[in-house]
């Protein structure tokens, strides 16, 4: 049935209706008068963005590579991987909004001028997501990839508060400053692209083009190119130490803005890495680009472990662990290999579902205990025990406990690791992940259980608090046991992607 509409409507079609989806629900809630009209309106969209997900993803898994208007827009296996995790967690972030940001709207922090700009920011920032792994021209690609940061900007500064905008602000800066330095290595790379081989602007700056002429670029400017990349675009994905904006950023944000930031926009900046790694690898080998990211990888995990230890504010902790996972990610693409960039591939999808299920029980705990302290949070389960249940078990997927889903994904990316040389390198991350382990579990388990440090009514914030939470938490254990054959090809292309510097055939 999907191949059939996929044959009737073409995949330009697909991709239009995808990117246009997000854009046609904005001016609807802009439109739109009544709460309950602007909730719906974006459930309905992000379902559909959903659905129109899974049919390209399942394009891109039968024929390899989708392209559209002449090769302005591109997708492939690793696209894919990006892509799918967008949908899915735009779906459930759009679900989880309706209790979340419905209940700030009724206990009067925030008024209806700030709820409708907040779901005019949320389905624009999902189109701007969705644009990044659909653009063949890296230049288009980079439009996208400061575009969330305009928005995303927009959504942490809602509440207006000191906090919030002063966390706002210094996204923006640090954000912006690397993203001038993605820039700058685009420019290199169009430079020796062009140097190369004759390419007019547009086509230049295609990713495939870019590719196929890549074994005639000037090593020097590839390494130079690339350091300005990893820089730039490492800034954006959180890693260390251009982190800085992360913690503060992912805390003052509404609960699923975070979730949204830290699940899948970070992930857009690793998939931005991983385009030009691929490029450097055909160009000098895969030595240079894959030696800097096993060590911003292990000094993410280890600058992770480090403030997580110490932490005491429960969503910064999470922010951090958004530290750790993208540095885990960046070391099991620099180890490379068939085990390694599999490990690589389940762990972005596996990251994408562990990690909104925490921010989402962090929102909902912060609602109902009245603060984002750790110290003054006892007895999560007693008050609220679907919640709390929840919060246990996604805090255990998110540390590696078997058998959720994260455990797998580092296990491959360890062995992957140890297999390919890098041991010195994988016993620190080792090192790193007992400590993030222990000092994680800790605190987790001191807020679930305890008791509670003040008399609270029992009872959980709405059944749209605890299903999108049941949405993940199921994922998280089903892709703990067991890999679904279409996943498992996506991770194989990538795979043939990345190892063997060329295009999925």
């Amino acid at each position: 049935m999907i191949q059939e509409l996929i044959a009737s409507t073409g995949f330009s079609i697909i991709i239009v209706t995808l990117l246009f989806t997000p854009l046609a629900a904005l001016v609807l809630t802009t439109l739109a008068g009544k709460k309950r009209s602007i909730e719906t309106i974006t459930a309905v969209s992000t379902f559909l963005i959903l659905i129109q997900g899974i049919i390209l993803v399942a394009a891109v898994i039968s024929e390899k590579t989708v392209t559209a208007f002449n090769g302005l827009f591109y997708v492939d296996a690793l696209g894919a991987v990006v892509l799918l995790p967008i949908t899915l967690v735009g779906f459930v972030a759009a679900l989880y909004s309706i209790n979340y940001i419905g209940r700030q709207y009724n206990n009067g922090f925030i008024d209806h001028k700030q709820l409708v700009r907040y779901y005019q920011k949320f389905n624009l920032f999902i189109f701007t997501m969705l644009l990044v792994p659909v653009s063949n021209n890296l230049g288009l690609m980079w439009v996208a990839m400061e575009a969330t940061t305009l928005v995303s900007v927009l959504l942490i500064m809602l509440y207006v508060k000191e906090d919030a905008i002063e966390a706002a602000w210094k996204y923006l800066i640090v954000a912006t400053v690397g993203l001038s330095f993605a820039f700058f290595g685009i420019t290199f790379f169009y430079y020796a692209n062009t140097n190369a081989a004759a390419s007019d602007l547009g086509e230049g700056l295609n990713w495939t083009i870019m590719l196929s002429n890549a074994e005639l670029f000037d090593p020097t400017i590839v390494k130079i190119a690339f350091i300005f990349i990893l820089v730039g675009y490492g800034t954006k994905a959180g890693l260390a130490p251009m982190h800085t904006w992360l913690p503060d950023a992912h805390s003052e944000a509404p609960t699923p803005v975070s979730a949204l930031l830290s699940g899948v926009l970070l992930n857009c900046a690793i998939y931005a890495i991983v385009r030009f790694h691929i490029i450097s690898s055909n160009a000098i080998g895969s030595l240079f680009s894959s030696q800097l990211l096993i060590i911003l990888g292990v000094v993410s995990i280890g600058i992770a472990a480090a403030s997580i230890y110490f932490q005491r504010d429960m969503k910064r902790m999470l922010a951090y662990s958004s530290v750790e996972h993208m540095g885990i990610v960046a070391f099991a693409i620099g180890t490379g290999g068939l085990i390694g960039i599999y490990g690589a591939v389940l762990h972005i999808i596996n990251h994408a579902i562990a990690k909104p299920l925490m921010f989402f029980a962090s929102g909902t705990v912060s609602q109902k205990f009245e603060t984002k302290a750790m110290l003054h949070i006892k007895g999560v389960i007693t008050v609220m025990p679907a919640t709390g249940a929840l919060f246990l078990l996604g805090g255990l997927a998110i540390v590696g406990m078997p058998p959720f889903n994260i455990f797998l994904s580092e296990f491959l990316i360890l062995s992957s690791g140890f297999n390919s040389g890098q041991f010195i390198a994988s016993s620190l991350v080792i090192l790193f992940l007992i400590v993030i382990f222990a000092s994680f579990t800790g605190h987790l388990v001191r807020m679930v259980f305890g008791t509670p440090r003040k008399a609270m009514k029992k009872g959980d914030l709405g059944n749209l608090a605890v299903i999108p939470m049941i949405i993940l938490v199921v994922l998280a254990l089903i892709l703990g046991v067991y890999v679904p054959e279409p996943l498992q090809i996506l991770a194989r292309d990538v795979s043939t992607i990345i190892n063997q510097g060329g295009l999925p055939k």
